[in-house]
């Protein structure tokens, strides 16, 4: 990021005023500081921070106008500096990219008038809006839920930016790869490595190009898709640092015994496990909720009933990424998806040697038990998510 012009204009209060330059694909929290200083010295005596009032998650390759309106600064007349200081966070690290600083005479003391400091940011022609970026729109909006949302539950809250997400990273059911995308650009590891056999990743360019992203970013040669099994993973014993597994284990017909296998497999004695599967018996375990309002009504209609059901149906199609699925496929999907539950999965994890090391839970806030969910665990229908990361004691 540049400051391409800093002007000031001086009325009832400081306006402050920035034409800046993001010539990067993208930049990470980004975020702007105004300092007034004494013309000759180095004191604060006044300071400002655009993250404060107004967080930007990321911006994408643009031409910004960046503005602020400074009043009640309760300083004396004279000459000052006002200085621009521009930052933004490159591999998990907060940095200075530009520093600019221009004179300012104030006549007197500012009057009274703004609640604090007024900033705004829009984009200039030919940049992507920012109030249509994914994170304006935030959890309605798919690209925003996997790029910024999932990737930072990985990375943050279950791995606590642990220094192995330098190291090597492969992810198993990487689906449309946006995920590992969001990760990547933002911990920079020696290599992350997508898989998939049904190539969704195939779809990224076209999410990134809806996203206001270039192109470019996918042409780092440390970030690879490839489309292979999880039950036959083509790399050696003991190579990734990191493993993660978000929302796939559910989805590999037959069972995902031998894929655990093959994960304890590839991952480094101590490295680090991220599991999200869907939950089965959960409000969202049947992925049908684009069918139905009910979150347990493939527990409670019999399966010729329920594949009738969704193959008559036309679903209330959310936002995929660019993947429309016919009624067909939604039913193959439900027929492939493997139960699991928390106790079972918890125990087949330290079968394998698994330690858990943190865990997250999300559970319903209601479970209405009607009669055909009689049968049926109290907790297995209640909890409704998991998230959990464990190390591989092999």
């Amino acid at each position: 990021m540049q400051i391409e012009q800093l002007d000031i204009a001086l009325t009832e209060t400081v306006r402050v005023q920035a034409s800046v330059r993001q010539a990067a694909g993208i930049a990470f929290r980004p975020d702007a500081q105004l300092q007034i200083l004494p013309a000759h010295g180095h004191e604060i005596l006044y300071s400002t921070d655009l993250a404060a009032r107004l967080p930007l998650a990321w911006l994408p390759r643009g031409d910004y106008l960046l503005q602020c309106e400074l009043s009640d600064l309760g300083l004396p007349a004279g000459d000052y500096r006002l200085r621009l200081i521009l930052f933004a966070e490159i591999a998990r690290e907060r940095r200075v990219l530009a520093d600019q600083s221009i004179p300012l005479h104030l006549a007197g003391a500012r009057t009274p008038g703004l609640q604090g400091p007024a900033w705004s940011l829009q984009s200039l022609p030919g940049t992507r809006a920012v109030e249509e970026l994914a994170w304006s729109r935030g959890h309605a909006d798919w690209f925003f839920r996997h790029f910024d949302h999932a990737a930072l539950v990985v990375t943050d809250y279950l791995l606590q930016r642990h220094p192995l997400l330098k190291g090597r990273i492969l992810d198993v059911g990487c689906g449309d790869g946006i995920i590992d995308l969001g990760i990547f650009l933002r911990t920079q590891p020696e290599l992350l490595v997508g898989i998939d056999p049904f190539r969704g990743y195939e779809r990224l360019p076209a999410a990134l190009a809806a996203n206001g992203l270039p192109a470019d970013l996918l042409q780092d040669s440390r970030l690879q898709f490839r489309p292979e099994d999880a039950n036959a993973i083509p790399y050696p014993d003991s190579h990734f640092d990191v493993v993660v597994s978000w929302g796939s284990l559910e989805h590999i017909a037959g069972g995902y015994a031998r894929a655990l296998r093959e994960i304890r497999r590839v991952l480094k004695k101590d490295g680090l496990l991220f599991v999200h599967p869907g939950l089965y018996y959960g409000a969202l375990g049947n992925h049908l909720g684009e069918f139905f309002d009910d979150p347990f009504i493939h527990l409670k209609l019999p399966p010729a009933q329920l594949r009738e059901a969704v193959l008559k149906t036309e679903p209330k199609r959310m936002d995929r990424a660019g993947h429309v699925a016919t009624p067909a496929e939604y039913w193959q999907w439900f027929t492939e998806l493997n139960p699991i539950r928390v106790h079972d999965f918890e125990r087949e994890l330290r079968e394998l040697g698994f330690e858990p090391w943190r865990v997250a839970l999300r559970s319903s806030d209601l479970v209405e038990y009607t009669p055909e969910l009689q049968g049926y665990s109290m907790q297995d229908l209640a909890t409704a998510e998991l998230y959990l990361s464990a190390w591989n004691r092999k």
